[in-house]
């Protein structure tokens, strides 16, 4: 089968055609023939990072995590599934495990669920990774109907799928931004924007909470930005975050008594632990889907599996809006 893989990795590195066996489906496992996958950060870190990223698979290597597609065949003991199922899932991409950017892929059925029925195989590609972090991060921090939720980076990737999360929830959402486009994101999702850049953290707060703080916020920039949730947040409020590669001080999450959760989706591929979980935000989000209360925002440059290259030169150039995708 067709396939695009890289021999090497770097910031240089190209992705190259190449042919390498069609996988036959194996017990728990379902065979999946792509039609999208999108391109999430990660993918562009083990890209230029390589080895250095514990997480980053031998060479050579066939990326992409998040996709979407028909089932092909199914293995044994798998009873969920069945030929001809349209489905999406984050599933490979890793370590040891082949990923979507392929003409088939072999995924274990507990990682996968059905795609929304009301969104192409393109738009539900953008979801599984995001969605899932979104998801797991707004349910650890108990987010429920009344709060005032604050969601930083709320155009991005994870951000924007947090913020309608939330609002489908039922809290009060807030989200930050700068620039006319993101703004235009946040509120068109139904959230009040803050332009991080218009207004310090103590304006802001004083100008929505009345000075109290924000219940949950749910912290999509994560690093340097994490000292800004501190003092966004109330007392003994939540803090949800999926970047956490800094050094700080955490005195103001003490005497604030905050807690903090640290979302990192990509353990149950690589420890194989509770896999299942994922399978099942995967069908809790497909029916926030279609439900009409999550939109993935797609951005509008498209491309084929032969111009996978430009798609992560895409995202990292910082001038996609919304979520890149491959159609296979």
């Amino acid at each position: 089968m067709k396939a695009m893989a890289l021999n090497e990795y770097g910031d240089k590195a190209e992705f190259q055609p190449t042919d390498i066996p069609k996988p036959f489906p194996t017990p728990g496992h379902v065979l999946v023939r792509i039609a999208a996958v999108s391109v999430n950060t990660v993918d562009t870190m083990i890209r230029q990072m390589g080895k250095d990223l514990p997480i980053s698979p031998d060479l050579p290597a066939v990326l992409g995590m998040d996709f979407a597609g028909t089932v092909e065949a199914v293995g044994e003991g798998v009873t969920a599934f069945a030929p001809g199922d349209e489905v999406y899932g984050c599933a490979g991409g890793l370590a040891n495990l082949q990923g979507a950017l392929a003409e088939y892929m072999l995924a274990d059925a507990r990682l996968i669920a059905r795609k929304p029925k009301t969104v192409s195989m393109r738009a539900a590609a953008a979801l599984p990774l995001v969605g899932i972090t979104a998801y797991e991060g707004l349910q650890r921090a108990n987010v429920h109907a009344g709060q005032k939720v604050l969601v930083h980076g709320g155009a991005g990737g994870v951000g924007h799928v947090a913020v309608q999360i939330a609002k489908h929830l039922g809290a009060d959402v807030y989200a930050t931004g700068t620039g006319d486009a993101q703004i235009a994101v946040i509120e068109g999702y139904g959230a009040t924007a803050i332009d991080f850049r218009a207004e310090t953290v103590a304006e802001y707060v004083e100008k929505h909470t009345g000075g109290e703080g924000f219940d949950v916020i749910f912290d999509s920039v994560g690093g340097a930005n994490l000292p800004n949730s501190f003092e966004a947040a109330a007392l003994n409020g939540h803090i949800a975050t999926t970047v956490f590669l800094v050094e700080l001080d955490l005195t103001p999450a003490h005497f604030k008594g905050l807690s903090l959760h640290v979302v990192f989706m990509l353990i149950p591929m690589l420890h194989d632990h509770k896999r299942e979980q994922h399978g099942e935000i995967l069908t809790k989000l497909s029916e926030i889907v279609d439900a009409g209360a999550l939109h993935p925002l797609l951005d509008d440059t498209r491309f084929a599996l032969a111009d996978v290259g430009k798609a992560y030169d895409r995202l990292t150039s910082g001038q996609a809006i919304g979520k890149v995708v491959v159609t296979i």
